[in-house]
């Protein structure tokens, strides 16, 4: 009988201990698994967070960009408008006979001068410097401009 009991006593004892300690150690493996799968979610996390702050990033530079764009294109415009109105106010009459004479004899003398001075540079007859060249050029530009408008109606 008595070998009966510590039978009894020594395979419940037995699986008794093995259940608990089955337990602890999966119980153990779980919260290793469990620790490994939040770190592997704060990785992929600050990953996420990485690439939004650089699309963030990127999405505003280009927004600054943009405006740039925006700015010089509206600096053109407003450059463009400027000439057309330079431009217009060339041909305007004022009403006293001289000065209308002489804004009509001015254009084409000035336009006959830079193109003078432009065919003298080419043929290397005369040295032109850069701000002879820029008047040169902004003259002949306001009379050709002057004749295409004018012809246009505006």
């Amino acid at each position: 009988m008595i070998e009966a009991l510590l039978s009894f006593l020594g395979g419940t004892a037995f699986r008794m201990i093995w259940g608990e300690v089955s337990a602890w150690l999966t119980a153990r493996q779980e919260h290793q698994r469990e620790i490994e799968r939040m770190r592997l979610q704060g990785e992929l996390d600050a990953a996420a967070h990485e690439r939004n702050l650089a699309g963030q990033r990127l999405q505003a530079e280009l927004g600054i960009k943009v405006i740039e764009a925006q700015a010089v294109a509206r600096e053109g415009e407003i450059e463009a408008s400027a000439w057309l109105a330079a431009v217009q106010a060339t041909t305007q009459r004022v009403g006293i006979a001289w000065v209308d004479a002489w804004n009509a004899l001015i254009r084409p003398g000035v336009a006959t001068w830079a193109v003078l001075m432009l065919t003298a540079r080419e043929l290397q007859w005369v040295p032109l410097t850069a701000t002879t060249e820029a008047v040169a050029f902004a003259a002949l530009g306001l009379f050709l401009a002057d004749r295409t408008l004018g012809k246009r109606g505006k």
